[in-house]
């Protein structure tokens, strides 16, 4: 679609999507290689967190883990929010089915519709792979076993407010996080509800209680593709900055493609995720293939020990703050945003416009929270609030 359609698009109101996904171009296959055949189901015992938990990291980082989400005392109110809703990701399914439109697509974009009512901002639909579903839960140590057909994909905004304004590992980190984990989390609890009571089974999954992998969902449902910050799936429209929750079901409904937005030539020609990551756990170097994945590769372990263990704030999102498509969805940034996934050569002048304009430095004068840090009991002022530079350069 041209950059004029791209422009009209925002005056349209009958749209289905709040973002003009119609524009994005669609591929049978997701850019990144992906081997099925040759990728394992993950044991969520093993995720860096849960590692940490464990104590795999140390005895210091297992205390850290412990008391993660409530450091700080926004993000502590809308964990315990989410603790709510681990309860009530699946239910009874009604005797009866609805009579509903024999119509996958139509019941598609109903789906859509009634997520985005319940205030999602992206929503996607795939068939559930097999490999996305967890091997074993966290919770209670026991195999999964899933078999639902098709996967809905919920986004939700981490806001891009808070995100221009943060240094990316400050006090409001970990409720950047929550806010949209909270959130989806609701509207895949409900949706998957809704979804039930009309006669076909329904599970919501969220950082509370998941049984599937994310990621590999969403690249399956055309959120985005993989970048360089790792097992991340990038959105050219949010960028980085969201967090995601799933229902799977039985539903039958259209599904979505995967899309290419010309990011795996971004990210090879950028790096700036690498060159501010505070752990030194993003790349510079070039893809590898994992598990089944040809993807950017991250470590894991320094990205825990960074996150779960630091002293300066709550949580870390460096990466997602300096990221050139951490943007606001303006009629400049559309523009910029339009070149990039279109015009191969605006990319490398998009990486060094982002640099000399200034994207990805803090604006601390939009600075709205406060700086506090739980201890023993008790709220107090830290004496620092996150770190970030130039830390790394690619070597020659």
């Amino acid at each position: 679609m041209g950059i004029v359609s791209t422009y009209l698009r925002a005056f349209n109101t009958n749209k289905l999507d709040p973002y003009p996904v119609e524009i994005l171009k669609r591929v049978d296959k997701p850019t990144t290689v992906v081997l099925e055949s040759e990728i394992p189901r993950l044991d969520e015992r093993e995720s860096g967190f849960n590692r940490a938990h464990r104590g795999d990291f140390g005895p210091h980082l297992t205390r850290e883990r412990q008391r993660f989400v409530g450091k700080h005392p926004l993000s502590a109110a809308l964990g315990n929010m989410q603790f709510t809703l681990a309860h009530v990701v699946d239910g009874i399914v009604a005797q009866e089915k609805a009579p509903l439109p024999n119509d996958p697509a139509l019941m598609a974009r109903h789906i859509k519709e009634t997520a985005y009512f319940l205030r999602a901002d992206i929503v996607a639909v795939s068939e559930l792979p097999s490999y996305a579903v967890y091997s074993h839960s966290m919770a209670t140590g026991e195999p999964v076993e899933l078999n639902h057909k098709y996967a809905i994909s919920i986004i939700v905004d981490q806001d891009w407010k808070t995100a221009e304004a943060t240094v990316g590992n400050d006090w409001i980190s970990n409720s950047m996080s929550f806010v949209a984990y909270s959130t989806s989390g609701f509207i895949a609890c409900i949706l998957a509800d809704y979804i039930r009571r009309l006669g076909y089974p329904a599970r919501a999954h969220h950082a509370r209680n998941y049984q599937v992998v994310i990621p590999p969902i969403l690249l399956k449902a055309g959120i985005g593709e993989m970048c360089r910050i790792g097992d991340i799936v990038l959105n050219p429209f949010l960028g980085p900055r969201f967090k995601a929750a799933v229902v799977t079901t039985d539903l039958p409904l259209a599904v979505d493609k995967p899309i290419d937005f010309g990011l795996q030539d971004f990210c090879s020609k950028c790096g700036k995720c690498a060159r501010y990551c505070p752990t030194g756990s993003i790349s510079f170097g070039e893809k590898v293939t994992r598990n089944g994945y040809e993807k950017w590769p991250n470590d894991m372990e320094k990205c825990t020990r960074g996150r779960v263990g630091n002293t300066k704030g709550s949580g870390c999102g460096v990466c997602v703050a300096v990221c050139s498509w951490n943007k606001p969805y303006t009629p400049f940034h559309r523009l910029v945003q339009w070149s990039m996934r279109n015009i191969p050569v605006a990319r490398r002048f998009a990486v060094w416009g982002d640099d000399l304009l200034g994207y990805g430095q803090p604006k601390l004068k939009n600075k709205w929270w406060l700086d506090l840090e739980e201890v023993d009991g008790k709220l107090i002022v830290p004496t620092q609030a996150g770190q970030r530079g130039n830390h790394r350069r690619k070597q020659a």
